[in-house]
């Protein structure tokens, strides 16, 4: 059963750090996209960072350049987010999704997991 779950996020303050792990199952000889989103109430999801399989390729949004970085698991089943001098936009409910295309478009992913809160106090 192919599935997607993240841990690791929490509280912290403003200039602390965080990280993040999302965890792929089920994806045996499939190449596939990690994604990295963010979503606050009443706003669209965000994408944050993302790496092809094999971390051949990487992406940022503009927002979190210099700040993030995402990278990829050595067995290559699941993805890592580093979260630097965070600031107070950054709360959000982050987002794990899997996909077969590396693009910041929510649509283009097909398995997500369940989100964990990222909290960025001042």
């Amino acid at each position: 059963q192919i599935r997607v779950a993240e841990s690791g996020g929490g509280s912290a303050q403003a200039g602390e750090s965080l990280r993040l792990s999302c965890q792929a199952y089920g994806f045996t000889y499939r190449p596939y996209s990690l994604a990295w989103f963010r979503q606050v109430p009443g706003k669209e999801r965000e994408g944050v960072a993302l790496v092809t399989s094999g971390g051949r390729y990487i992406a940022y949004a503009d927002s979190v350049k210099g700040r993030f970085t995402i990278s990829r698991a050595k067995d290559n089943n699941g993805a890592f987010l580093q979260l630097n001098n965070l600031k107070l936009g950054d709360s959000a409910m982050y987002f794990c999704a899997a996909g077969g295309e590396a693009v910041f478009d929510p649509s283009k992913y097909k398995w997500w997991g369940q989100g964990t809160r990222v909290s960025v106090s001042d």
